[in-house]
């Protein structure tokens, strides 16, 4: 970097005074000189006609219709792989905007295309679709009509602002390098499989194969217009797990003549947190927690039977093993010494690791910074999962966060809430973001 800005103020220079020493300009000009270097140290950075202002002064035509879209998606969620009338809404907006569309992408997953008028990489941005089932109690004109279902976690905001993008970037084709793809994803709170698994098994990252990714969330947590991002571990695997203790059941009077497992869950539960701070590396990010007990239907009676459900959260895959081998021993052990027999069982094929990569993120934080109005921080790990961490193991990217916390709108519940409120004024900011990474990780490379 620092040989390029030497590079640019030799331009200058000789654009501005004589030659400088060394260079034979004999048979041609200054300018002739100074267009040579220029080009020789700046050709892999190729001209964009856009710049970020003109992108902000663009989404003003396009930020009513973003909210409208999101109020839509708000008022209609749908559960994951459900997703039937909001995949049907994406493709219809980028058809008429002119965008190729593949649809049922991994089930409900949508997919859209659009070539720029240059070469350049593939980018592929992603929004995901599902609600949560939760009963909404935010009284606003665009409540959620379903019961026991609601846009907690905003992907109702992701779907419209990677919908903004678009728009944004069909404006600016002409001015586009390579190609940019729009994926619609499904099924991100399924928390198992997940949507983004099954869209990576129809192709969703291939033909063209996408050379860089991005995601973007909402954060309830954050204030209003601030984006944050790190390198490296961004959000944790989500591992969950089903512990069935098996014991002998008897009269609550005689403890003696039965194998309590609800006794035996309690000496699980206290050993488990052993786990986090006798077994595991003190310096590595870590939580095991049991969320779940049942067991046990009257007050004098010992069951047979308990179960137990938790979850646990890493940074690092290593690290992520060496937990669930250390919960089994733990549990087999305590269930042994109590003559207790055990299953174990964690849920198969669950997220992994959110990772960025480090050179990516570190570029993207610059882009971020020229947004006007807006703030760019670095940001500590999140122990939530995130199944765009399967696109990332395709391609290298980043995954980044857009706060909407303001409290003057009401808007101060974190995601996953039943009062969870979104600050609309974020959302032309997102599209902006995303449309902006689109432009430069095309040209650039």
């Amino acid at each position: 970097m620092r040989d390029k800005v030497g590079v640019l103020l030799l331009y200058v220079a000789m654009c501005t005074s004589k030659t400088p020493k060394g260079i034979d300009c004999s048979c041609t000009n200054h300018t002739q000189v100074t267009r040579h270097i220029f080009h020789k140290h700046f050709v892999i950075l190729p001209a964009i006609a856009h710049s970020m202002s003109s992108l902000l002064t663009d989404i003003q035509e396009f930020e009513d219709e973003i909210i409208k879209i999101r109020r839509v998606i708000h008022a209609n969620p749908e559960l994951s792989f459900q997703e039937f009338e909001t995949a049907k809404l994406v493709a219809d907006r980028l058809k008429s905007l002119g965008i190729a569309v593949k649809t049922r992408v991994g089930g409900t997953g949508v997919v859209g295309l659009l070539k720029g008028a240059q070469d350049g990489k593939v980018v592929a941005l992603r929004a995901d679709m599902d609600a949560l089932p939760i009963q909404e109690n935010v009284d606003v004109p665009f409540k959620s009509k379903k019961d026991g279902v609601m846009h907690a976690c905003g992907h109702d905001t992701h779907v419209a602002m990677l919908l903004g993008a678009a728009m944004l970037l069909k404006k600016h084709a002409d001015e586009l390098h390579g190609t940019v793809k729009f994926l619609f994803q499904p099924a991100e709170e399924h928390g198992g499989k997940g949507g983004a698994k099954p869209m990576i098994e129809d192709g969703a990252m291939e033909t063209p194969k996408v050379d860089y990714v991005f995601g973007l969330h909402i954060d309830g947590d954050s204030p209003s217009k601030v984006f944050g991002l790190r390198g490296g571990p961004i959000m944790a695997a989500p591992d969950s797990f089903k512990i069935e203790i098996h014991g002998k059941g008897g009269h609550g009077s005689q403890p003696h003549t039965t194998i309590d497992p609800i006794f035996v869950s309690t000496q699980v539960i206290t050993a488990l947190q052993g786990v986090s701070s006798r077994m595991i590396d003190q310096t590595q990010p870590f939580v095991i927690s049991v969320c779940s007990i049942h067991s046990g239907s009257k007050n004098n009676i010992i069951p047979d039977d308990a179960l137990l459900e938790g979850t646990i959260r890493t940074l690092d895959e290593k690290i992520r093993s060496q937990a669930k081998k250390h919960l089994m021993n733990v549990t087999k052990s305590v269930c042994k010494a109590f003559k207790a027999s055990c299953k174990i069982e964690f849920l198969e094929d669950a997220y992994p690791v959110t990772v960025n990569d480090e050179k990516v993120a570190k570029r993207v934080f610059t882009i971020l910074r020229t947004i006007k109005r807006t703030r760019t921080t670095q940001i500590k790990p999140i122990l939530g999962g995130e199944d765009f961490s399967r696109f990332l193991h395709q391609a290298p990217g980043v995954f980044y966060f857009l706060g909407t916390r303001n409290p003057e709108k009401g808007c101060v519940y974190t995601n996953h809430s039943s009062k969870f409120k979104v600050d609309e004024d974020v959302l032309k900011y997102g599209s902006v973001s995303l449309a902006q990474l689109a432009l430069e990780f095309g040209a650039k490379g």
